[in-house]
Order: structure tokens, then sequence, then C-alpha cells
């Protein structure tokens, strides 16, 4: 079996792999496991002089890195420079953080004294997609092996260049042998991998059919399993909001990575008496969006990472228009051996429609009004999703009440665009996933919490 990168610009065959067989995995977990009895035994200190050489190296390589995001998987090129240097910025981060982090916790009691210490698991099984080939990588990667864990990555299957190169980094930095390696292997290998006895845990970013399933199989084995699942972000706009800032913030938040972002902005909920309004000023902007070749720096979106994946976009757009939706912008198929999408905008979306109800994973805008603020976000909230959410007004108090208490989601930003940050944690509820990645809370997922009492 071979795994072939392919370029969705032009639909050209880059580069084609081998499949690893089991006994080849099975070798490579065995080698990883033999490392961790070492590494976990290393300082925090030692650690961050690696991390800190894998920040150096991915600033260094970042035009490299970025050239071959844009072939494999069509991310515009400015984006992926980008990509590198929050990978680098998350190494530095938990280089200079993890220590502090896993400090002992001491805990008074009618002991002589009793703490809580982080202990590294061991291997993990990392699984990781295709839209941030790098990024969701070293997002964990970076306070997984600061916590003394290894790690073993299975990356999406049309991003193998991209999957070898993480680990180039990682040796090139100077890590011992083994501490991460990646597999190249395919889906269907996952439950096997899963089921070795020396990968004590797993963590997935990917939809949420793919982590229901490996939930289960991890669930049944009793390993740690943290999941980042899909989202239909919703973008609240009240009538006080500043609605060039609104329109402003929410095409960029549509359209980052081409539209192929779990927490891009999906569903724009806007209150009635500014709807008009704000629809003018988003449909101008997105109107002035340049698409074309993720290679050229003026590019703002590239092509989708896989034809078939902008297939399933258009079906969407196509279902959603004949329950009624009105596309006032795009929404056309282009022709070619390309996975190109235009921005689009979609208009009178109710649900039921695959616009209000699914994840749209494009360059497509769902338009939603609202009759009120409470109207809004009951909207916001009728949804299976629950990762990131955005409302816009000007009453600062209001908003954080709102984003604080009200809103459905793992993260709610005021007057921005939603993101990650290594300093903030990261993740869902509901069908978007569950436990967290960065912060101090995403680097405790994967460690013993272990309770010492000494009388």
């Amino acid at each position: 079996m071979s795994i072939r990168s392919v370029n969705p610009a032009n639909g050209e065959v880059i580069k084609e792999y081998q499949e690893f067989s089991y006994d080849q995995i099975a070798s490579i977990i065995q080698a990883v496991d033999a490392a961790c009895g070492l590494w976990r035994e290393t300082s925090f200190a030692d650690r961050s002089v690696f991390m800190n050489k894998a920040a150096q190296v991915l600033h260094s390589r970042k035009e490299e890195f970025a050239r071959l995001m844009a072939l494999e998987m069509g991310k515009p090129v400015t984006q992926g420079i980008a990509e590198v240097e929050k990978c680098a910025a998350v190494c530095e981060y938990y280089a200079g953080n993890a220590a502090q982090f896993l400090a002992p916790e001491v805990i008074k009691t009618e002991a002589a004294k009793s703490f809580v210490t982080f202990q590294p698991l061991g291997t993990v099984l990392a699984i990781m997609p295709w839209n941030f080939p790098f990024w969701q990588a070293f997002r964990f990667l970076a306070p997984g092996l600061m916590a003394g864990n290894c790690a073993v990555l299975k990356h999406a299957s049309n991003v193998p260049g991209c999957a070898l190169a993480i680990e180039k980094v990682m040796r090139e930095a100077g890590f011992p042998e083994n501490t991460f390696r990646t597999i190249l292997v395919g889906s269907k290998a996952v439950d096997q991998i899963i089921e070795n006895p020396l990968i004590k845990a797993v963590t997935l970013t990917g939809s949420t059919e793919a982590g229901k399933q490996i939930a289960q199989k991890a669930g049944s084995l009793l390993k740690k399993v943290v999941l980042e699942l899909g989202g239909s972000d919703p973008y609240v706009i009240l009538e006080d909001a500043d609605l060039d800032l609104a329109a402003e913030t929410s095409v960029k938040a549509r359209l980052v990575n081409s539209g192929q972002s779990c927490i891009a902005a999906k569903r724009f909920i806007v209150v009635e008496s500014v709807a008009d309004t704000f629809t003018g000023k988003f449909l101008e902007r997105m109107q002035a969006i340049h698409v074309g070749d993720p290679l050229d720096k003026a590019t703002e979106i590239g092509p989708q990472a896989r034809i078939e994946l902008r297939d399933q976009l258009h079906e969407q757009v196509r279902k959603s228009v004949a329950a009624g939706a009105q596309c006032v912008l795009g929404g056309e198929k282009p022709d070619g051996n390309n996975a190109f999408y235009p921005p689009t905008i979609l208009t009178a979306v109710k649900p039921g429609m695959p616009a209000y109800n699914e994840e749209t994973f494009g360059p497509v805008a769902s338009i939603i009004r609202a009759k009120d603020e409470d109207d809004a976000i009951r909207i916001a909230n009728d949804t299976n999703f629950g990762l990131g959410a955005a409302i816009f007004t000007t009453d600062l108090i209001k908003a954080e009440h709102i984003a604080a208490t009200r809103l459905e989601a793992g993260c709610c930003f005021v007057n921005a665009q939603v993101h990650s940050d290594p300093r903030l944690p990261f993740g869902g509820i509901k069908d978007s996933g569950l436990g967290r990645e960065l912060g101090i809370y995403g680097i405790k997922e994967f460690v013993n919490i272990k309770t010492v009492f000494v009388k």
C-alpha cells in the first residue's frame, strides 16, 4: 500500500510513500517506549534546551515548511509561515513554563507531608489532521514532551511530507533518538495501534465521528484520550456592535486557512435591526478576497485540501439553496482538476439546512437573522457543537457576562476572532470534544496526577 501526496491546486501527484507495515509500527512503538524510560528522568532544564532548539529550527526553515504545506494541502504560504512561527512560539512557551506548571503542589493534611506530583504517562499516540499540519502536531508535542512523555505521530494521509518533516525537526533539534517518531499509515490501522499495550494514551484532532470511534476504542482499554473535534462557531452581532469591526473580523475568521478550520467562524447571527448593514459590509469584504495559487504571497484563499472535500462542501451549499437559502456570493464549483472553491455567502439560512446544522469546512458563510439579543444567543447555542464563539457589542460588561455564562462553547471571544493561544486552554464541549490542550490545563492532560502522603 502507498500513501500519495497530491497538490490540490492542480491534481498532480507530488510523491508516493510506502505505508508502514504493522510489524514496522510495532517496532517503532517499542523503540519509543524504551526511550521513554530515559526521557522521563531528564530534568525540565534539559528538556527545555531541546525544545528551544526545535523552535530555532522552525524559525530558520519557516519558508521551506510553508511551501511544503502549500504544495500538500493548499495553505497560502503567508499563512503557512505564520503557522510555523506559531509552532516555534509554543515550543518556547513550554520550554519556559513547564517546570512551573508541573511543580509539586503541597496540600496541608494531618500527614507530616502531603503533596501532589505530576508524572508522565509514557508513549502517547497523536492522531492529527491535515488542516494545520505543523501546528496541530506541535500543539501537542511541546507540552507532551516537556511533561516527560514520548510520542508517536499518525498524521493525515494527505500530508506525509509534513509528517516526516516534523520528525526531522525533532532530530535536528537533538532530541534523544526515538523520543518522537512519525508513522505513515492509513486510518484502518489505528485501532490495532491503540491496542498496543505500550501506547498509554491517545490525542486526536479531527471530525466528531472519528473522535467517537477513537474514544470508544481507547475507553474500552481504559486509556486516557483528549479529543478536539469539529465546530460550527457562531459570531453574534448585536445592534450596538461596531459593524465595521464585526464585518472585518468575521470575514477573516471565516476565511482563515481557506475556511478549513474547526474554529473558523461559520454562522453569523445578526440582530434584525443591523442585519442589512452588516450583510452589506460583509459582502463587500468577501468580494475583495484574492483567490489563487497558494505559493503566491498575494493569495488569501488557496484550494481546498482535497477535491472530494470541496465537492462535499458544494453539496452542502446546493442542498441549503434547494431548501430556501439565498446565495448572494459564490456557490459555483470551478471547472478543472483542482480543489478551488470561491468565497460564498448564504443568507436566509434556517434550521434543517446543512448551512445551519452542519459544519461547513470551507469558505462558506451562513448569515442568520435574530429577532433580538436573547434570540441571537438561543440560535448560537442551537447546535451540537461547542468549540468557539464570539460576540460583538460595544457594551463590554454585557459582553463579558454573555461570553462567560450564556454562550455554550469551550472558548468565547469578545470583539475578536476566536483563535488558539499557547497561554490559554483550548478545547470544546458537546460534539466538539473533551479535554483541553495548551495552557497549564493542557500540559496536565497526559500526566499521572499522583497523591503522596507521608505520615
